[in-house]
């Protein structure tokens, strides 16, 4: 894919950064959504922020126990590191986190957003300053997916004084983590270098060669930043931000039967041992913003990311055969295993820009966005022999573009307008958005490596209008109600033979209390399907005809509640956190079908949508000092279907529920340096994490980490 108008809008950027500039006190800053957590408390709908502060309580570095803080987020634990997250919100499917729309920084991040949403590559919680979550009514202004919830990350921002950051640590299974930054310069012109590794050996063993599994990943972060001299006509700034990624990781969709759990959970078969992720990432990213006059203000960026993977793994459907043969290594082998490269190289780019007006107290925002990507599938399978040493030696390589051999892309136009009204003590936020995508599918087959060949080809065009109104009431000081309607959105794949695109009407209604130390929350929530999207993958346990077609669902109902609380109390001269997150939720499926996703199945009237628990709990309490803290935070999760169903849950299809207990302790020497330690599972409990790919994945073990942090 060319982006066409690249050179274009590079040429419209040099000139509002070359325009002369005036002094103004306005905030210029275009990458968060929120900026802290005090903004969250008067929007009127589901929207939280993480800041700095509280990614430090626990210093994770998987994303998927992040957002198990915020109410109304569902994750599915798959590796224990999050390195390929699957995220849902209000009851979206989880799965490759397809279902929401994922920024950094304000702009996509996916792969392919539109064209192949699965987000096989995400963004490194370890080096962001801030998470923003905003459902229903709050995502109007972004997609395109809008009916679960949009999810934006805040990288680190150039800091305007010269400073930098050392962090290193080490924990079980020779987990490594090195992260650190530097970055500052003068008044106009600024810059951040940022450079992050971590490591593990995994928590699992493969079986005859007694390997490790594990992984490597590393994120380098370059910004360089601009402003106006404070005496220009026009105040602007002008970022330029580049970002690499790569990763190494011995990671499989080959599960283990519910037998070999019982026997040892942290076992895997041989013959994944050729398992691999491979992939890297290259991204660049222009921001401009500028104040045009006193209530006028501009934020403008490009972007252009390219992603290359090749996921070389055995296929998910020999559980059973793997199992055999290693339990029987001498009476079951050799044998013959296939083992395909799923190569893919994505590439997406886009150009989008902004205006926010004030007129008294009111504010008014317009924005439009164009947008291209494509995913290019060029596969092969390698056949090797398992033999009786349980080692795999290969007998045949395959030719590139034997299997999977199509591109899928898609252009797509996008605006909104919004406004965010207030009267008193009343706020009212309303707008609508507009998506128009257009997806093309390029399929040579398997007998053309070449391409030399016209191609099977399979469009689509689909346009969305998408409202939505909330308002909010603030009673009092302390008392906020709100309520809001939204229309939810989401285009269909090139493979959707039907081209029907995703539709809902998403309701919410509840109230906030803010007084001091004590919070509380409560939004109830409902998710009407005209018509849900199944996206069939590998994760998904399709067969490899299927993968990357689209079904449809028909009409699902989603409702649930979301609640928070935190209280702050002092004692003994000593500051106690509480904290507490409950998400009830239930859903149903309206009409009967025959899916061939494997979470879906045989669907009749009725059943309950799979991978939504009912309930999901998360406890935190600490104890702070003047230089120290300790904190616990518990994690709960009802029992799981992974099969869409009604009744009891079938032992071959649950996820049995589950507490989770994590530890974190900090002691600061000074301003500048400080040590921690934090433990993962702190009980160690043995669980399922997951059985989306025809086998058990288990949940990480007990992990313990001690680091060290120090700031110049």
């Amino acid at each position: 894919m060319t982006p066409r108008f690249f050179p274009l809008a590079a040429t419209a950027f040099a000139v509002l950064a070359a325009l002369p500039a005036q002094a103004d006190d306005s905030n210029l800053e275009t990458l968060t959504i929120f900026g802290d957590a005090e903004a969250v408390k008067t929007v009127p709908g589901s929207a939280a922020y993480l800041g700095e502060e509280a990614l430090e309580k626990f210093d994770y570095t998987d994303i998927m126990r992040v957002l198990t803080a915020v109410p109304g987020v569902y994750v599915s634990e798959e590796d224990g590191f999050g390195l390929r997250p699957n995220i849902g919100m209000r009851g979206s499917s989880q799965s490759r986190s397809e279902k929401i729309t994922v920024m950094e920084d304000g702009v996509l991040v996916a792969p392919a957003p539109y064209a192949s949403p699965a987000a096989y590559y995400f963004p490194t919680i370890g080096r962001m300053q801030a998470v923003e979550v905003f459902k229903g009514t709050s995502a109007v202004r972004y997609g395109p997916r809008t009916t679960g919830g949009v999810l934006n990350l805040v990288s680190r921002q150039v800091p305007d004084e010269t400073a930098a950051s050392v962090n290193l640590a080490y924990g079980s299974d020779n987990y490594i983590k090195a992260h650190g930054w530097a970055g500052g310069g003068s008044e106009r012109l600024s810059g951040l270098v940022e450079w992050m590794h971590y490591q593990s050996d995994g928590f699992k063993t493969i079986n005859g060669s007694g390997n490790d599994t594990g992984f490597n990943k590393d994120d380098v972060v370059l910004k360089v930043r601009s402003r106006s001299d404070a005496s220009a006509r026009i105040q602007q700034e002008t970022e330029f931000k580049f970002h690499y990624a790569n990763e190494d990781s011995d990671e499989t969709y080959l599960g283990i039967t519910d037998e070999d759990y019982r026997q040892d959970p942290y076992q895997r078969y041989s013959a994944s041992q050729k398992d691999n992720m491979d992939s890297e990432r290259f991204g660049y990213q222009l921001n401009h913003a500028a104040q045009l006059t006193p209530g006028l203000a501009w934020h403008s960026a490009i972007y252009y990311n390219d992603f290359a993977r090749n996921w070389y793994k055995t296929g998910s459907g020999i559980v059973e055969e793997a199992s055999l043969w290693d339990r029987d290594p001498a009476g079951q082998l050799p044998q013959s295993v296939d083992v395909k490269a799923n190569n893919r190289e994505y590439s997406a780019w886009g150009i989008q820009t902004q205006g926010e007006q004030a007129v008294g107290d009111h504010t008014v925002t317009f924005g439009v966005r164009y947008h291209e990507d494509e995913m290019d599938r060029f596969q092969w399978v390698d056949q090797y022999e398992l033999g009786p040493d349980q080692l795999m030696r290969l007998t045949e390589a395959g030719i590139p573009g034997t299997d999977s051999n199509r591109i899928d892309s898609a252009d797509a136009w996008a605006g909104f307008v919004s406004a965010e009204l207030r009267f008193g003590d009343v706020r009212v936020d309303t707008g609508v958005r507009y998506e128009h995508v257009e997806t093309l599918r390029r399929d040579w087959g398997k007998a053309d490596p070449g391409r030399t060949q016209t191609p099977a080809r399979k469009s689509n065009s689909v346009d969305g209008l998408m409202p939505a109104l909330g308002v909010s009431y603030q009673i009092s000081d302390d008392w906020l109600i709100l309520a809001g309607v939204q229309k939810g959105f989401a285009p269909p794949a090139p493979g959707n033979n039907s081209a029907e695109e995703e539709e809902s009407w998403n309701y919410e209604a509840g109230f906030r209390f803010n007084n001091g130390p004590f919070s509380v929350e409560a939004i109830g929530f409902l998710s009407d399907y005209d018509n849900m999207h199944g996206n069939c993958t590998a994760a998904q346990g399709c067969d490899e005809a299927n993968i990357g077609d689209q079904e449809n669902a028909g009409e699902v109902r989603i409702q649930g509640l979301e609640f928070s609380a935190d209280l702050r109390p002092q004692a003994a001269g000593l500051t106690w956190p509480l904290g507490l997150r409950y998400t009830l939720s239930d859903s149903e499926f309206q009409n009967s079908f025959s899916s061939d996703l494997e979470t879906w199945g045989e669907v009749t009237a009725g059943d309950e949508m799979p991978y939504v628990p009912e309930h999901l709990v998360q406890i935190t309490a600490g104890v702070e000092g003047e230089r120290w803290d300790l904190n616990l935070l518990g994690r709960y999760q009802s029992d799981v279907r992974t099969v869409a169903g009604a009744g009891a849950i079938p032992t071959a299809e649950l996820l049995p529920s589950r507490w989770i207990l994590d530890l974190s302790a900090h002691y600061r020497f000074d301003e500048r340096q400080k040590i921690y330690v934090t433990v993962d599972n702190l009980l160690d409990e043995t669980y399922i994490a997951t059985r989306i790919h025809g086998g058990i994945q288990t949940g990480k073990p007990l992990s313990a980490i001690i680091g060290y942090q120090y700031d110049f």
